[in-house]
């Protein structure tokens, strides 16, 4: 019995060990580097699902999503119903939005961009942020944590720019697919606003990427969260800059 658990022992300090090692082969620059490589690409097309869960039932809203870049992104809302048809065009640092119901055009600006979007966890200045990690924060190694028998790395992020959403930020980065599995996100003072976490990981054209994403605002009594599930998406196909121009809001 005694040997038995001796081995264990040394087994467990094998591992950690190991797990330690990696964690000195990779500096905290270089894993915020691969997060971008994995999640940024020059262009991007995809179908995807919003499933909004609320206190007595679920709402799905389907949309297909062109993006290019940091600055352009075009979003054609094709259900339900009631929400086939409305639109959304990011140019820059600016955001517009089109209802078929009323044939308007408004911009959302100011403190607009920290509604919710539809009524899920998730607010237009989710939507507009786009850059990469790199550009917008700082980052430190915590420490190493086992979730479902994989290792990640604790990142600590704290913003190098002014006037981000959240100016810092805790992550927990799976050791093989270099993505952000959880997500804690707060304000200056540290109140924690959000939360998030990503799975159904699959290799796309080179890259690990995620196709289920789930965000829960904090700051909600009661939130059940917002699932964004991604059917299908291409990378670094070429877009025609005229799917970014204001008149396709209209057509």
């Amino acid at each position: 019995m005694i040997k038995k658990t001796g081995y264990i022992i040394i087994l467990f300090c094998l591992v950690l060990s190991t797990a330690f090692g990696q964690s000195e082969q990779m500096t905290a620059e270089e894993l915020i580097e691969a997060m971008d490589a994995n999640l940024n690409a020059k262009t991007r097309i995809m179908t995807s699902k919003m499933i909004v869960h609320g206190r007595r039932s679920s709402r799905t809203i389907e949309s297909r999503n062109w993006v290019k870049g940091i600055d352009q992104a075009y979003t054609e809302y094709l259900a339900p119903p009631r929400e086939a048809g409305t639109k959304m065009l990011k140019s820059g640092d600016k955001l517009w939005t089109y209802s078929p119901q009323t044939d308007r055009v408004i911009q959302i600006s100011g403190h607009m961009l920290r509604q919710s979007v539809m009524g899920s966890d998730m607010s237009y200045n989710d939507m507009l942020e786009d850059r990469p990690l790199t550009d917008l924060y700082e980052a430190t190694i915590e420490g190493l944590e086992i979730i479902n028998n994989r290792q990640h790395w604790i990142l600590f992020l704290e913003a190098k720019v002014t006037g981000l959403s959240y100016p810092k930020r805790r992550a927990w980065v799976d050791s093989k697919y270099l993505l952000p599995i959880k997500e804690e996100l707060y304000a200056k003072s540290g109140k924690l606003l959000k939360s998030t976490s990503m799975d159904g990981i699959r290799k796309v054209q080179g890259r690990w990427f995620p196709t289920r994403f789930v965000f829960k605002d904090e700051l909600k009594r009661n939130s059940k969260g917002t699932e964004w599930i991604i059917d299908d998406i291409a990378f670094d196909s070429n877009i025609p800059d005229s799917r970014f121009s204001k008149a396709m809001l209209r057509k």
